[in-house]
Formats: structure tokens, sequence, C-alpha cells
């Protein structure tokens, strides 16, 4: 069970690095003599705030939201890790282990989701 879940996670960090980088390849070939204007601070778009509009933005062929969609799939990378020990776990019937990592998951998605990040603003 290790070594899937260590393959799981360099799965995961390998796949975001790839979608990051393919992200950054398409805003460079966008953007990449446009000057930069350090003077004026500008906040992450809105929609890169939402999942729907992360996903929204890569449907659009935006290099910017695949960035954020590589990052948001590094994020989901240990808890994908997470979830994969519980059903582990429940194949080995360790019901105590089983209910301590389902409480895991449950923080972790709700700090995901329950932040905003997975609902529109």
């Amino acid at each position: 069970m290790e070594v899937i879940l260590g393959n799981l996670l360099r799965a995961g960090v390998l796949l975001s690095a790839a979608v990051v980088l393919s992200g950054a390849c398409i805003y460079l070939s966008h953007h990449a003599h446009e000057p930069a204007d350090y003077r004026i601070f500008r906040g992450e778009p809105s929609e890169f705030r939402t999942i729907p509009g992360v996903i929204q933005s890569v449907i659009n062929g935006r290099g910017r939201g695949l960035i954020q969609l590589g990052l948001l799939l590094l994020i989901a990378t240990p808890i994908a890790r997470v979830a994969f020990s519980i059903v582990g776990f429940a194949i080995e019937r360790d019901r105590m282990y089983v209910a301590f990592t389902l409480i895991v998951l449950a923080i972790l998605l709700y700090s995901l989701l329950g932040s905003g990040l997975g609902t529109h603003p």
C-alpha cells in the first residue's frame, strides 16, 4: 500500500507540474511582450476564485486557468492520498484508522470547499 500511495503522490505532482507548465507556455505565448506594470496592484480575477470559474477558464483555453488548475491538482494530490488511505484501511478492516482518516478527509474537504473556493462569489 505504501508503494501505491507513493506512486499516487508522484503522479499527482508530475501531472500538476505538466499542467502548470502547459498553462505557463500558453500564457507566455499570449502575453510575453506586454510590459509589466508594478505600480498598481491587481488582485486575482474573480473567475479564478472558484473551481467552476477555473474550469470555465480552462475550457476557454486561457493559460492562467491552466496554471490555476495545475495548482488545484497539486492541492488535490494529498487529499487523494487520504481518500485512498481510507480504502486501504477498510480493506485491512482497521475501523479505528478508517474513522480517523475520514475525519481528516472531512477537515481537508471543508477547508478547501468551505473556504469559498468551491462556491460562486
